[in-house]
């Protein structure tokens, strides 16, 4: 047994340290030291030992329990100390609070055994987890699950699979199905999907001392997003083939049996733990997470839902698990203190304010802007005369993506005026409001459109442009042409409809509204080479000249959802 909470220089009270991180992070305040049981295994039914560790409250006492299952490494696995974990942090923190806390490495990730395949184990060996902690003599009955991202989906999967045995779940940053996180929109995620490609193979190299696969790991990224085939930017990122990159990019429909074998998404209606769903606005995983939210709600499960202002791997989003992750399963594992008065919390960025509702997305109105001449974006009806903004698509050159729901350091907010200089990017801007706008939910943007192409993408990109002039992003979204998507028109040109988000977002007074129209946000999105070849295959890519229609017959807009004020 290993005693973490001794404290060192702090002997004049083993808590006083715990206590003190408690009041920066808004925790309650700890009941009692820890005890970690490191390198526990745990058999599946095949006879894998998947290890874990037990940070158990120093009591004798049978209690709840939470289960985090992580791909990411076990604190002890780590030749760089226990602050490397993600799973540390949480893990601490609810066991000295009273509950047993499990965390346990998924196969082949750490030292458990077996191989590792994305998503494909996560239902059966999540399954074999519970039973076992189920069978222990430490557990009290009630059983909690908690963690973002891949630890998110373990629990969807586990959930599926053992149905009943699970009695509160916090998934953050993550969705019980991965096709609409790896192909959102029919584009491919090249950014997020190579990136975390990269991430785990230099992982596994660090685990076994080889720290220096990660020097230039940055730089050979972004060279790989340039790659041609695409199939081949593992090696340029890697040096090595990536099967899991790989595989996510050849199998390119939801209906594949490839992703179908990971989907659980179906089954969300039907689990019936209490779940409080936690997402970011600058998170690529907010859609489908909502969706799972939709679907709980439908079922009439009464889940709760958080967003903050937070990507994908900000660290608020951790504290924030944390600190709502211990309210939620003292109220469904304890049994102890109140709901929150509203269901859904949102960070309402540009109000820099949370606000409370009861369901979401909150009841709001339609504000339609109609792109007009001038390039400007006004409520009034664009003229009866024919009007059109035409810019040249290179995938060579390809648009660049700036800040937005990425994995990496570049994510999040961002100036996006040196973008807008670019010839291949339209701006359509409102004057200046008379007064502030609260936009809560899914903005849409119709676009009447022609192509020289017929495989191209329009993207759509809000903005909220302040008196100091800096243009910052808010949401955005694609939609990838081909034959048969959009409608055509009797004229020759093509309706489109872009979803643009969702946000939660207030444009002050005297701020101005601004929508981009381009055709490419690289590497979020792969380039569209145009031929309508495989985008794994790829190697010839030709330039679109794009025009985008704005008049009466052709009436372009965005749409917002606008909220009446607090």
């Amino acid at each position: 047994m290993f005693d973490s909470g001794t404290g060192g220089w702090f002997a004049f009270d083993r808590l006083q340290p715990r206590r003190l991180l408690a009041q920066a992070l808004r925790l309650p305040p700890p009941r009692n030291t820890v005890s970690v049981r490191r390198g526990i295994p745990i058999a599946m039914p095949d006879g894998a030992r998947l290890l874990a560790d037990h940070y158990a409250p120093r009591t004798p006492r049978a209690g709840p329990a939470i289960l985090i299952r992580t791909p990411y490494g076990r604190a002890s696995e780590t030749r760089f100390g226990s602050g490397l974990s993600l799973a540390e942090l949480p893990a601490q923190r609810f066991a000295e609070r009273g509950y047993h806390v499990i965390v346990q490495g998924v196969r082949g990730c750490f030292r458990s055994e077996g191989s590792f395949t994305a998503h494909l184990q996560e239902a059966a060996d999540g399954a074999a987890t519970v039973a076992w902690v189920a069978a222990q003599p430490w557990f009290g009955g009630r059983l909690g699950t908690w963690g973002p991202s891949y630890l998110g989906y373990a629990q969807w999967a586990a959930a599926a699979a053992a149905p009943g045995a699970i009695h509160a779940m916090v998934p953050m940053v993550t969705s019980a199905e991965p096709f609409s996180v790896a192909h959102p929109d029919g584009a491919f995620a090249l950014e997020t999907r190579l990136r975390w490609a990269q991430g785990m193979a230099l992982l596994a190299k660090l685990d076994r001392g080889g720290w220096r696969a990660a020097i230039g790991a940055e730089a050979r990224l972004r060279r790989a997003f340039m790659r041609l085939p695409l199939l081949e930017a593992d090696l340029a990122a890697a040096g090595v083939e990536l099967p899991g990159f790989r595989a996510g990019l050849l199998h390119n429909r939801p209906d594949d049996p490839f992703w179908q074998a990971r989907d659980h998404s179906g089954q969300v209606g039907a689990i019936g733990a209490p779940a409080h769903l936690i997402g970011g606005w600058q998170d690529y995983f907010l859609r489908p997470l909502l969706r799972d939210y939709a679907a709980l709600a439908a079922a009439g499960r009464e889940p709760q839902l958080t967003i903050g202002p937070w990507t994908h791997a900000h660290p608020g989003t951790l504290v924030a698990g944390v600190r709502e992750g211990l309210r939620w399963f003292d109220l469904h594992l304890r049994r102890e203190g109140a709901a929150r008065a509203a269901s859904v919390s949102l960070f309402i960025t540009g109000a820099e304010a949370w606000r409370e509702f009861e369901r979401f997305p909150p009841p709001a109105e339609e504000l339609r802007l109609h792109l007009q001449p001038g390039r400007r974006l006004a409520p009034g009806a664009p003229p009866g005369e024919a009007e059109s903004e035409r810019y040249r698509y290179d995938p060579a050159n390809p648009t660049p993506a700036v800040g937005g729901a990425l994995l990496g350091g570049d994510a999040g907010p961002r100036d996006n005026r040196a973008l807008e200089a670019r010839p291949d990017v339209l701006c359509y801007t409102t004057a200046p409001l008379p007064a502030p706008l609260d936009i809560v939910g899914t903005a849409r943007l119709v676009l009447f459109v022609r192509s020289s192409l017929a495989h191209t993408d329009f993207v759509g990109r809000i903005c909220d442009v302040g008196p100091d002039g800096r243009s910052i992003n808010r949401a955005d979204g694609i939609v990838r042409v081909a034959p048969g998507v959009g409608e055509p028109q009797p004229d020759g040109s093509l309706r489109v409809e872009i979803a643009l988000g969702p946000l939660g977002h207030r444009f002050g007074r005297g701020h101005r509204i601004r929508l981009q129209v381009s055709s490419g946000a690289h590497p979020r999105w792969n380039r569209n080479m145009g031929t309508g070849e495989p985008a794994a295959t790829a190697v010839t890519g030709l330039i679109a000249h794009q025009a985008v229609y704005h008049d009466a017959a052709r009436p372009s807009a965005l749409l917002l959802p606008l909220c009446p004020p607090a």
